[in-house]
This record gives structure tokens, C-alpha cells and sequence, in this order.
């Protein structure tokens, strides 16, 4: 039995395990893209070849650094670009999963594809959530307020424990979202939600990000509570700002 069914047979312990075994390099291309471009398909390439299924995770990082030879920040880079196409999760204690095979032919088609939509998804965001935090300030219930005091405290706490804060962060505009009162914006909020959470995970793996996210966070609530619809939406304005400064939009390694 060859080490890769084996891998895929024995379930995720197992795979990180025949990661690290000899004879399992992955393979090296010539570069003729950003370099955590052709990391990413170097590992999508590996899982392929070595049978990695859904459930099964990747080597740790350090590992995965040591054989690549690239830095770490250059993996998680290229980590968090297959995160964003839904190649791969990178969850907090449990390591790097795999979550399903690449959808296009060439794994930069699919990062690339994502960065040059990037731009139209945060100009429609902030559009629609800067209008949704002044309706919020001005509608919100004190069900509301506390529904989003409670998701502060889960991307707190998630942030305390070492995490990047994405399912409080998705909660906490799901909760101002519905704060609003107006059933045409959430329903267009949840029109883009696939594109947004993209975005979402692009912008909590930035160093530092999740707790300057947090922060902003807290700076909206305070406006929503206040029921100052001119300070929440200003605020959201400058918080879809701030989280739209993401690696893949700047010029890259090449």
C-alpha cells in the first residue's frame, strides 16, 4: 500500500505524520508568479498527490516552512489564500485541514480571481454596512444591543485564546446587520455573504488585525447604543477601511 492511501485511509493524525516522511518533498516549480502564489500551488499539488481528503491536515507550519524553504509569513500567506478559495481552514489548536479540492485548474487563477473582485466587494460593503449601522443606531432594541455586546465578547475571548476572531466577527455584523430593521439590506447583506466572509478571512490573518478589528468594533457599538446614526456610520466607514487593507491587494513578492 502506497503512503499516500495510507494517508487518506488513517484520517488526519496520520496524514501530518506521512507529511513528514522521506520521499514526500513537495514539488518545486519554476517561479514565475508571487511567491506565496506558487507556494499555494505547491501544496495544493502535494495533497493531490499524496491523497489528502476532507478531515486530513497539512504538516505543521514549521514543518511546511523547513521543506518549502520559504518564511513562515510567506506560508501563512499562501495558507491563507487556500483558506479563502476553500482549499484548505486554518483553525486555531487543530492545525491546517483539508476542506475540499481547488475549483479552478490552476490554484493562482483562483487566488487571483478572488483579489481582482476584492475591490468591488469592499466598495459594496461599505456601501451597504456604513447605510445598515446609521438604521441600526437609529432602530436598535435593547435585544439588539445585547445580541451585539455578546458577539464582542466571543471575537474577544476567541482573540484572547490565540484565534484570528472570524465567528464573533461574523456575528457581530450579523447582529448590527439585523439591529437595522430592514429586511431589503439584510437580504442583500446575505446576497454577498460568500464574498464577505472571503474578505473577512483574508483580513483577520493580517498581524494584529483581529484586535484593531475588535476595536472598531467596539468603536460602532458605542455609536449603536448611543443612537448616533452619524457616529455609526462613520465609524463602520472607517472600520470597512481599515479591514480592506489586506495583503493580496498590495504588490507582492515575485
Amino acid at each position: 500500500m502506497s503512503d499516500a492511501h495510507h494517508a487518506s485511509e488513517t484520517g488526519p493524525q496520520a496524514s501530518a505524520e506521512a507529511g513528514a516522511g522521506e520521499g514526500r518533498d513537495f514539488p518545486v516549480r519554476p517561479m514565475r508568479t508571487r511567491l506565496y502564489e506558487q507556494v499555494a500551488e505547491q501544496i495544493t499539488t502535494w495533497i493531490a498527490q499524496n491523497g489528502l481528503g476532507t478531515g486530513d491536515r497539512l504538516p505543521p507550519e514549521r514543518e511546511l516552512a523547513s521543506r518549502l524553504g520559504v518564511s513562515r509569513a510567506t506560508l501563512s500567506q499562501a495558507l491563507v489564500a487556500l483558506e479563502v478559495i476553500g482549499v484548505v481552514a486554518v483553525r486555531h489548536g487543530d492545525g491546517t485541514v483539508v476542506t475540499g479540492p481547488p475549483k479552478a485548474s490552476r490554484i493562482v487563477d483562483a487566488i487571483r480571481a478572488h483579489a481582482d473582485r476584492l475591490p468591488e466587494i469592499i466598495e459594496t460593503r461599505d456601501a451597504l454596512e456604513t447605510k445598515i449601522a446609521a438604521l441600526a443606531a437609529a432602530r436598535r432594541t435593547d435585544e439588539d444591543l445585547a445580541r451585539i455586546h455578546d458577539a464582542l465578547q466571543v471575537m474577544e475571548h476567541d482573540i484572547d485564546a490565540g484565534g484570528r476572531g472570524v465567528e464573533g466577527d461574523e456575528r457581530f455584523h450579523g447582529a448590527v446587520t439585523a439591529a437595522a430593521h430592514s429586511l431589503l439590506l439584510a437580504r442583500l447583506m446575505d446576497e454577498i455573504g460568500d464574498l464577505i466572509k472571503e474578505s473577512r478571512i483574508e483580513s483577520l490573518s493580517q498581524p494584529g488585525r483581529p484586535r484593531d478589528s475588535l476595536a472598531s468594533h467596539r468603536a460602532i457599538a458605542d455609536a449603536i447604543g448611543a443612537g448616533d446614526p452619524a457616529a455609526a456610520a462613520a465609524a463602520m466607514h472607517s472600520h470597512v477601511e481599515m479591514v480592506s487593507d489586506v495583503a493580496v491587494l498590495r504588490d507582492g513578492e515575485r
